[in-house]
């Protein structure tokens, strides 16, 4: 291995050759905006250049101060120096260098022109990588805090939403994922699957894997008989609601962790972006800081918001490509998806990244980050569609960069990736039959149903980052009127109907769950009695596999159009209507049916044998939530020697939960909070 001095002399070097690098894209940058901008321009390049030089010596200088001001002011200060800290900065270099004529308006603007023109040079000039943001990173990383036990080995979760282990193993084989498959060949990281419950959701599966439990998330969304309303996962007063039914305390967080990004905390002691804790005091000064340093770093907002805009018009194009090729499945993408992958696919997965490294810089024991970028594409792509390998792969850089700077962390760092779900995808049962599942179940019960189908999932990841950003005043009144536009989107009702229809009918991917409304659970027996032609028209549906729910002995019932099992026996009268789901389908639902939130009758689409499309009831090509395809195949990638020691079989996120704690007691933590219980 190298000496100290050695390193220290080759960090020198390659410090300086990225400086040189840095300050040369930057006079580029200058000259190209000289030449676009009116009202900004210099005598010679070399003015250009000197600016470039003097605003980079300026920014070493006032941006620690501006971060500092704005993190002890409040959010309204980090927003103001997130739009004009560069342009300050930006504005002090001009006055300080002759030859150069601009006005602080005309500053501002060249701050953000500069940052686009920037953006597309460093994008050609590292093909596309990440690099710049690393330099950035590693370089505030080595600034890094001192910890009081860094005998103890860090875990750093990172989730990789929405990613079939089919999918990822797929992409190792082929060469897509280089980090992912280097980790692989060189033995020092293994890779296996594991089995997510019923429903396999986000909600479901965060809920289990930081709190150990699933047994309040019957979908993503639900009515809750308690509540007397639908309760949505990703909208912060619900999650909150959620996780505080079913904290210990003793979550995977709790002993020194950081939640970011997140639907639930863990008990984390801190949480950045998390769902549940949204619009609870708005963050510390800590948090403040944190959001201070990536608006304000010229690899940080300004960069993520020039790539946000080149998302925005990837995806419309990448949209109208599937028209003209007739690709089937897919649904009609417009403009408001593309605002969301461009934000969670540019935005928040640097947002994240920055957050994450600022962690490891402070030495915390444990961080779980969740990154949404390929569930998001495949949601309205497809899984194997290029656009949604393509986010794989950068998700695989990604692992790349954490990887890089944990080396960096006062602490050594175990990285675990893993997936919440799988994905199947299909035609939306809507456009195949031309009636939504509400719609059936209307006309089967003759009578108007509350009906709640919306594809709102991505709403929830953008309010996320305005609700944790967000403050008081103007900034507040933003975020709560973005959770109420997102409420409204659903829980709508069609025109006219009436909020008190007696049965509510949910879409969460390919899953549907049927109430009726009021606060106990219906049976089987009693539907049958009050609407006669529910179940059986249901099961009669060419696009229905099986229908369950249980009879007034309290047994559980899978039910299809040729036959029906009794789950708890094991019995089969008739067809077995879950043959086609796979051998560990019967006991996943009769698990799910016990759970004292489960809906009056699950209903799930079927399943195609040869092309394992599902028929999801949300418009959704890429869907989760059911049984059919790979959407319950999930993944678990970690050290070889923490792989090692896991049971042969993992099903259910309440199981991996009490896999990750043993790996974190197996690291050194816990030892300080044992005593606790």
């Amino acid at each position: 291995m190298p000496t100290s001095a050695t390193r220290a002399r080759g960090v020198r070097v390659a410090d300086l050759a990225r400086l040189g690098a840095a300050w040369a894209a930057s006079t580029v940058a200058l000259i190209i905006t000289g030449a676009l901008l009116p009202g900004f321009s210099a005598t010679s390049w070399w003015a250009y250049a000197a600016v470039a030089a003097v605003a980079g010596v300026v920014g070493l200088v006032f941006r620690p101060v501006l971060v500092e001001i704005s993190a002890r002011v409040g959010w309204l200060a980090v927003g103001l120096t997130a739009l004009l800290g560069q342009a300050l900065i930006m504005y002090v270099a001009i006055r300080l260098v002759p030859g150069i004529e601009s006005t602080v308006w005309t500053a501002l603007a060249a701050t953000w022109v500069s940052a686009v023109v920037g953006t597309l040079i460093s994008w050609a000039a590292t093909a596309g990588t990440d690099e710049g943001l690393i330099t950035s990173l590693a370089g505030r990383a080595r600034r890094q805090q001192e910890v009081t036990d860094p005998e103890v080995d860090g875990v750093l979760f990172v989730q990789l939403d929405g990613v079939p282990f089919p999918v990822l193993q797929w992409a190792v084989q082929s060469g897509a994922v280089p980090h992912i498959r280097r980790w692989l060949t060189s033995g020092e990281y293994t890779f296996r699957e594991w089995t997510p419950q019923l429903p396999c959701t986000t909600p479901a599966s965060q809920l289990g894997i930081l709190h150990g439990t699933v047994d309040g998330v019957p979908a993503f969304r639900w009515y809750d008989r308690e509540l007397g309303r639908v309760l949505v996962a990703n909208r912060p007063a619900d999650a909150r609601v959620i996780e505080e039914r079913h904290s210990t305390g003793e979550g995977l967080l709790y002993d020194d962790g950081v939640s970011i990004s997140n639907l639930f905390t863990g008990d984390a002691p801190r949480s950045l972006m998390t769902m549940s804790r949204v619009e609870m005091g708005r963050g510390s000064t800590q948090t403040r800081r944190a959001f201070a340093w990536f608006f304000a770093s010229p690899n940080g907002f300004m960069r993520s918001l020039t790539r946000t805009a080149g998302e925005i018009f990837k995806e419309r194009w990448q949209a109208r490509s599937q028209v003209k090729r007739d690709l089937n499945p897919r649904v009609h993408r417009d403009w408001t998806f593309a605002l969301l992958r461009a934000v969670t696919n540019s935005l928040l997965r640097d947002l994240n990244t920055f957050l994450v490294a600022e962690e490891l810089r402070r030495g915390t024991k444990s961080i779980y980050v969740d990154y949404v970028d390929y569930d998001e594409i495949a949601h309205h792509a497809g899984m194997f569609r290029p656009e949604s390998l393509a986010a794989l792969d950068g998700l695989d850089r990604t692992l790349g960069t954490l990887a890089r700077l944990a080396g960096t962390a006062p602490r050594r760092y175990r990285m675990m990736v893993l997936s919440d779900h799988g994905q199947s995808q299909g035609t939306p049962f809507a456009d195949l039959y031309g009636q939504t599942l509400g719609d059936l179940c209307a006309e089967l019960i003759d009578e108007q149903v509350q009906n709640v189908d919306a594809s709102v999932e991505g709403l929830g990841r953008a309010d996320s980052i305005a609700g944790d950003i967000a403050g008081g005043g103007m900034s507040g009144k933003l975020a709560v009127r973005a959770d109420q536009v997102l409420a409204k989107a659903q829980q709508t009702h069609a025109p006219g109907r009436d909020a008190e229809e007696p049965v509510v009918v949910v879409g969460s991917g390919n899953l549907g769950l049927v109430y009726v409304r009021g606060d106990r659970r219906w049976t089987l027996d009693a539907l049958d009695r009050q609407w006669p032609a529910l179940v059986p028209g249901l099961v009669g549906h060419p696009g229905v596999g099986f229908v369950a729910g249980v009879d007034e002995g309290g047994r559980p019932w899978a039910i299809g159009s040729g036959g029906r099992i009794n789950l708890a026996s094991g019995a089969v009268e008739g067809t077995d209507p879950l043959a086609d789901f796979g051998s560990h389908a019967a006991r996943v639902l009769r698990e799910a049916l016990m759970r004292p939130k489960a809906p009056d009758l699950y209903v799930n689409s079927t399943v195609d044998a040869v092309t394992g499309d599902v028929a999801a009831f949300e418009g959704l090509v890429g869907s989760h939530g059911g049984l059919g395809g790979w959407q319950d195949r999930a993944v678990l990638l970690g050290p070889a020697d923490l792989m090692a020691r896991l049971p042969e079989r993992i099903e259910g996120a309440g199981e991996l939960h009490r896999v990750l704690v043993a790996m974190l007691e197996s690291c050194g933590q816990r030892a300080t909070t044992a005593s606790r219980g």
